[in-house]
């Protein structure tokens, strides 16, 4: 899936790397760090977008490559990680999408039902409203998950210069 990432939305400071933590988790589990998940661990995180585990696997060497993971491996790591508090999973058009959790602040989604695209933002107005919401209602909110559907602005442009075409 690709990705539109608000520059705004930087990485917060943590105690531990991606591998450290999930080193922790493994450990707490008494499950050991394997080649296949540290490789997992590096691909995951070696840069911010939105995926798919199918996106995933096609990034990774293939069988019989230096490195190879099995596509079990990789759908039964990807839930390890969430459970790690490593990455958040949400559907998005019948697919399990994940994004990094650990590391990145609150956010939320703008999606583009044309071209795709996911639009991370962080409003300080939404927030207040939220928090404003569970004290009317006396709930203590400790988090939400928002994706707003719509068009983006470029594929808003890109139907009125066709339509302008097709009026011509």
């Amino acid at each position: 899936m690709s990705d539109s990432s608000s520059p705004s939305l930087q990485p917060i400071d943590v105690s531990l790397t991606p591998q450290e933590r999930f080193e922790e988790y493994l450990q707490t589990r008494g499950l050991r760090q394997t080649s296949q998940r540290k490789t997992l661990v590096d691909q995951v995180f070696s840069h911010h977008d939105h995926f798919d585990a199918d996106e995933l696997i096609d990034r990774l060497p293939r069988k019989g490559a230096k490195n190879y993971v099995s596509s079990a491996t990789v759908y039964r790591t990807l839930r390890e990680f969430v459970d790690a508090g490593l990455l958040k999973s949400f559907q998005l058009e019948g697919r399990t999408v994940y994004e990094h959790d650990y590391g990145y602040p609150q956010h939320d989604h703008l999606y583009c039902t044309r071209c795709r695209e996911l639009f991370e933002f962080q409003s300080e107005p939404l927030t207040k409203l939220l928090d404003e919401i569970g004290v009317e209602h006396g709930f203590r909110i400790s988090g939400h998950r928002m994706i707003i559907h719509g068009v983006c602005r470029e594929c808003s442009k890109s139907r009125r210069k066709k339509r302008k075409q097709d009026l011509v």
